[in-house]
């Protein structure tokens, strides 16, 4: 039975990415030495294709795990089930990542209940074990296991914090949206779109990105872009494309919205 919070990716294929800096040297050292790696940015800054195309680089599968506060412990490790022939066991994402010599990717871990984060402690000491108290079994992660988790340092809060004693467990690596250099190779790169078209998508978005702090509560990530340049590139009119792919998921404010499109205007339309 496959849980409904996870994704696993078995071998994939490696995924268009390129390196902001030395993320992915850093990577292959925590990966070589099984330590713990946290991953802090925004949203749509690239942290989840990161650790895909580190996975099909390690030559791992990765089982992905969207954090929510009614996560719990069970929905990580697993619980018995009642089937046709009685009750059994199922593994959770984290036991399955245990068992197999996965990797488990945790995305936005703050989410998660604080309570269910504790289970994660054993595997981020040198004891690299995780404990099931209901089947009584303590697993022992081989080398090739990693954990790995997210999330947003902007959008936190008091009840939304990852515990000092939590964070101190990892190593970890800061994402930020790429130089503008970095991101037109990349929209070109993931979309096909031509130089021109990616220099004056970049420029929108860092145009849109000085307003985050006034009127949003999120900068307009690479991810947004991306799916601009894709409708753009369908055929679809690039100011309609920039409405519906950019601004629109920014905001639900109509005269943020319209100010938003008067900017698109000014540095794309116009």
């Amino acid at each position: 039975m496959t849980n409904p919070t996870s994704l696993k990716i078995e071998q994939p294929e490696q995924p268009f990415y390129k390196s902001q800096g030395n993320e992915v040297a850093l990577f292959e050292h925590a990966y070589r030495h099984q330590l713990p790696m946290l991953i802090k940015g925004p949203t749509g800054c690239g942290k989840t294709r990161f650790i895909n195309y580190m996975a099909a680089r390690l030559g791992r599968p990765v089982y992905t795990v969207s954090c929510h506060d009614d996560l719990t412990a069970s929905d990580l490790v697993g619980r018995h089930l009642i089937g046709d022939s009685g009750t059994y066991w199922s593994d959770g994402p984290l036991t399955r990542a245990v068992r197999e010599g996965a990797i488990c990717y945790l995305d936005e871990v703050v989410e998660a209940r604080k309570d269910t984060t504790v289970v994660l402690h054993p595997l981020t000491d040198d004891r690299r074990i995780l404990p099931i108290e209901r089947t009584g079994e303590i697993l022992h992660a081989p080398p090739e296991f990693m954990l790995v988790v997210s999330y947003n340092p902007g959008y936190q809060n008091l009840l939304k914090g990852m515990k000092p004693s939590t964070k101190q467990r990892f190593i970890a690596q800061r994402f930020d949206f790429p130089k503008p250099e970095l991101e037109q190779q990349i929209l070109m790169g993931e979309t096909g779109i031509d130089s021109v078209l990616a220099k004056r998508l970049v420029i929108m978005a860092n145009a849109l990105r000085a307003l985050k702090d006034h009127d949003l509560e999120e900068a307009a990530s690479t991810r947004l872009l991306v799916y601009t340049a894709t409708l753009i590139l369908g055929g679809y009119d690039p100011l309609e494309a920039c409405r519906a792919a950019l601004v629109e998921p920014l905001t639900d404010d109509d005269e943020t919205i319209q100010a938003l499109m008067e900017v698109v205007s000014v540095t794309f339309g116009a």
